[in-house]
Formats: structure tokens, sequence, C-alpha cells
């Protein structure tokens, strides 16, 4: 069993909780030193992991590995697993555990390659997944049943030329831009609804952001070979940039063809480019996904090992940090102190100022924190009586105003959970936000008027049930995961991931250059930070990670 506790400290009983997980330059190694505070009460800890997502757990295994024996995770929630969140939903006598967050390991391992670490968990724990084809899918639009699937293979041929387009900006060092500039450079501009959503498929449902709001060479990482010295760099349609992607990209069967693989995509998605493989593993765990981190911890939280603490209900309201180690405050007036501290909160989270920090955290920092962009992944489900919709696994619809409620994923599926009368539709972005504004009741009317549009000849029933949570509104996530804007430089990750005066650390999916927006990105950042804070504890090499004082404009506009 975990270490649990929920007793008091420094005089006062914990609450609730609050997150989770989680150019010309002068580059400079270490933080300015930051003044004594006042003295402080004993330590409670060596360590304080702030969150008990995945990379709180694995910045907590790593520190354990690396011999440090006195950690203390504070988790605002009344579980470990942050944005893995799942519920119980359905009718009384017809019940599922479905997951409202995280809920699939993108990428497992290609064989004689690397292995997704999440996807060694998961095995590891016994968590129960199946494999998803996304391209097993019925198209709609407002009239019903229209198939325009080839709008879809279409997208994904303009999704391969778009990121061909940004291996070729990578080898060049032309500067970024954002990808729906990048679309319109390779060719591709939706003119049509069916367009439309078969793009908002292709790029906005892994993303959670629109193309306009997203990084053109950020969105593919592609490494590719240099093209030959006359390659035309205004590409057009048909311009033969295909020799760019492995031919598995253009398969002309739609229900044969992978889901392209996007958003860090190369290093996930791509074992020749130091990736795991193109399976996307959906977790239908009747115990929850987040059963994988909790499980994982449980090894690092033994009784045996009463310095490994978890402090669960307990939301921290602001951290206070100088060169002899932090205090962190509680919401209940309780406070924790500690050598050093690692902040795995979201970067929506930090960028609401949910949390305050004394003294302010530096320029450098702030500027790479609200630099970044956290999307909006928003899954609506639906259990109705009977079913009455498609046999596939995805539904598609097109809409006249793009990215509404567009995406629909049947469980009620073999593959799934049959004869469950569970469907979801997922929302992102902007449209996310929107609906968090409405009342349950006006998103739920919207949802089945889309349903009798895609069903114009049957009577929609009223749903057993009905839940989708409020990412952006919830003051512990604001938000699902990160996304990579055009005007987010290296040199900001570089400052995302740095620490501060070496005694406040960051970690967390948003930190990962590699692998940001993913389940793995997080257990790798949250690993790094914890044997980087090893290595202070023991004095070895705390020299704190590297930062960017400025970030420059190589040619200043002036």
């Amino acid at each position: 069993m975990l270490n649990m506790i929920s007793r008091n400290i420094a005089g006062s009983s914990f609450l609730r909780l609050l997150v989770l997980f989680t150019t010309l330059s002068f580059v400079i190694a270490l933080p300015a030193q930051i003044p004594l505070s006042a003295s402080r009460p004993p330590k409670n800890a060596t360590v304080l992991i702030l969150g008990g997502g995945v990379a709180g757990i694995a910045a907590a295994q790593a520190l354990y590995e690396n011999g440090v024996s006195d950690v203390i995770v504070v988790e605002a929630r009344h579980e470990l697993g942050g944005r893995m969140m799942s519920r119980s939903f359905g009718s009384v006598d017809k019940q599922y555990t479905v997951e409202v967050g995280a809920n699939w390991i993108q990428g497992t391992q290609a064989k004689g390659g690397s292995e997704n670490p999440i996807w060694t968990l998961g095995r590891k724990h016994g968590i129960e997944t199946r494999k998803s084809s996304f391209f097993n899918i019925t198209t709609f639009d407002e009239t019903g049943a229209v198939d325009f699937r080839d709008a879809i293979a279409g997208a994904a041929t303009n999704y391969a030329r778009l990121t061909d387009a940004a291996g070729v900006r990578v080898s060049h060092s032309l500067v970024d831009a954002t990808a729906r500039g990048g679309y319109a450079l390779t060719g591709s501009q939706p003119s049509n609804r069916y367009e439309m959503a078969s793009e908002y498929f292709q790029f906005d449902w892994e993303y959670a952001q629109t193309p306009e709001e997203t990084s053109w060479i950020a969105s593919s990482w592609v490494m590719s070979p240099p093209p030959p010295p006359s390659f035309c760099l205004d590409l057009l349609p048909g311009s033969g940039m295909s020799w760019f992607f492995p031919p598995i990209l253009y398969l002309p069967n739609l229900t044969g063809m992978m889901l392209l693989p996007l958003q860090a995509n190369n290093h996930t998605f791509r074992p020749d480019a130091g990736g795991f493989s193109d399976v996307n593993a959906m977790s239908v765990d009747q115990r929850g996904f987040k059963t994988l981190i909790q499980r994982e911890a449980e090894v690092v939280f033994k009784a045996d090992r009463p310095g490994f603490r978890a402090l669960l209900n307990t939301t921290v309201v602001e951290i206070e940090y100088a060169n002899d180690g932090v205090r962190v405050h509680l919401q209940d007036g309780g406070v924790l102190s500690a050598n050093y501290a690692i902040c795995t909160f979201s970067l929506g989270v930090l960028q609401h100022n949910d949390v305050t920090f004394k003294p302010r955290l530096p320029a450098w920092k702030r500027e790479a924190i609200h630099s970044m962009s956290m999307g909006v992944f928003t899954k609506i489900f639906l259990q109705f009586p009977t079913k009455f919709w498609f046999d596939t696994e995805m539904g598609l619809y097109a809409d006249r105003e793009r990215g509404r409620y567009t995406v629909w994923q049947s469980l009620d599926h073999e593959n799934y959970f049959p004869g469950s009368g569970l469907l979801f539709v997922t929302v992102t972005g902007d449209f996310s936000k929107r609906i968090e504004s409405l009342p349950n009741d006006q998103v739920l009317a919207e949802v089945l008027t889309v349903l009798s549009n895609m069903y114009p000849n049957t009577t929609i029933p009223q749903p057993l049930d009905f839940y989708f949570h409020r990412w952006h509104a919830d003051p512990l996530f604001r938000g699902s995961y990160s996304n990579w804007p055009a005007s987010f430089l290296v040199e900001h990750l570089m400052n995302l991931r740095a620490d501060v005066g070496r005694r406040l650390w960051f970690a967390g999916e948003a930190t990962s250059r590699r692998h940001f927006g993913f389940l793995h990105g997080a257990w790798f950042e949250g690993r790094d930070v914890g044997k980087s804070v090893a290595k202070c504890v023991r004095n070895e090499e705390c020299g704190g990670l590297e930062y960017v004082e400025t970030v420059k404009n190589v040619r200043p506009y002036t």
C-alpha cells in the first residue's frame, strides 16, 4: 500500500489538491542565486514533488533509484494519476469505466526497436488495451450518411506533404511558420465542409488546436535527408515530395490506412527516427488507465520505505524558493519545507497563476511559460438504451462550422464494449472552451441535434447518461496537453525546462522537446529531472540546467 498521509503538518490538516504532472542568444549555465529568506523550520523532506501525475511518479522513482530516501509527493486530488482520469459512467445497472482524460498508449514497440515506457508499464501492470483502427470510419453531413472518405485520404496526403516540407525547412535552417501557412505553401487549402472535417480529423483531433495555432516545424520534427539542390520550396500538389516519407503513409485502401503520426510524431511513431511504433493502444481496463501509474507508485511508496510519502487532497497555493531550500504553502494554511522541489503542474496551471511563486519567477521563465500553448481535448460521453449508430469504430461528421462535433467513436463495438450503448464525440480547442461555458442541457441538446442530422430517419432517444469534463475551467489542469505554436523557440523550451536557483525544478510533458503532449514525454522528463535533483542531493554536479537570459531575434525588426 502507498504511504498516504492526511494528518496535520505544521499545525494544519491537509485539504484538497492542486495539479498534476504536469535566434541569437546568450546561454547561461547557472541561474543567479536567490537571496536567503527568513529562518525556516526543520525540513519535512529532502525533496517535495508537486503533482502526482506521470511526471511526478517518474521523478519519485528516479530519486529512489539514485539514493534519495526522503520524498513527499503532494497531490491535490483524491488519487494519483493526474490527467489519467477515469470515471464510472452509465446507468446504475450498466456502468463502465471510461477515460475522460488520457486514453491511449501512443506508439508501443517496433520489432527490435525501443519500447515506449508507458507501454512497458501497461504490460507490467496488466493494463487491458485494444489497437485502435481510426480509419475504420463512416462519414456524415447534416443530410445523413455521405461517403467522403476520399477527402479523408486527401487530408492524409496533405499532411504528409506538410511534414515533408517541414523537414526541408529544418535541413535548410529556415524559419518556422504556422501549420496553416505550411498547408497553403504545400498546396492544401480546404474549400468545403468535407475537406475541412477531414483536415480537422487529421490535425486538430491530435493537436487539440488548429493549424493556425500550431508550429509547422514542431508539428512533425521531420529529420529528412537533405533535398536535391534544385528542390523548390514553393511547393504545389504533385511536386514529388513523397520521397521524404515512407510509402506506408500513402496506402490507397482507406480501411487499411494508418493514422499519420502527429505532434512530435517522428520521435513517437517512427522507429527509424528514434520512436516506438505506429500503434495506438486504447485502454479499456475497467480499473482505469490510471492504474498503471498508481501501481507503479505502489512500487516506489512501499511500507518499508517510510521516507517516501504521498499527500492526497492537498492543494498548493504558493511556492517560496531561496538558495537554501523551498517552502510550499497549502490551501489550508499548512506549510511544507524541503531542500528541493520538483514542480510538475500542468503548463495551463502555470499560465493561469493558480499557484503563486515567491519571489516572482524570473522574466525568462515567465516568457517561456506564456509562449507555449495549452490545448483542450474534450470527450463527450453518452449512453443510450440501444445502439442505433454506425458499426465502424469511428464516425466523421462534416458540419458547416469547422470542428463542430466532428469526431465520433463507438464503444459499443466488438473491439471495445459490445452491448454497452456507449458513444462519445470529441471537440477541441476554442470549441471545447465554448461548450465549457454552456449548461449541460444545452450541450446535450446540440449533440442530440447533430445525431438527428446524422440519422434523419431515426428517432434519437434520450441518453441514459451524459458527461464531459471541463478541462480548461478545472483549476487543477487548465487544459489537456501542451502544443507548440510557431512563435515558440527552442530557447523558450530550454527556459521552460530550466530550474530556478538549483532549488526549484520543473518537469512535465510540456517540457519535453521530443515528446511534448504525450504521456511518455511526461515520464521521460520526470525521470531526467529526478536524476538531476538526486545529483544535487548527493552534492554531485549540481549545476542546474542551462537557460537563456534573453531570447533574441536573429535579425532585429529595426
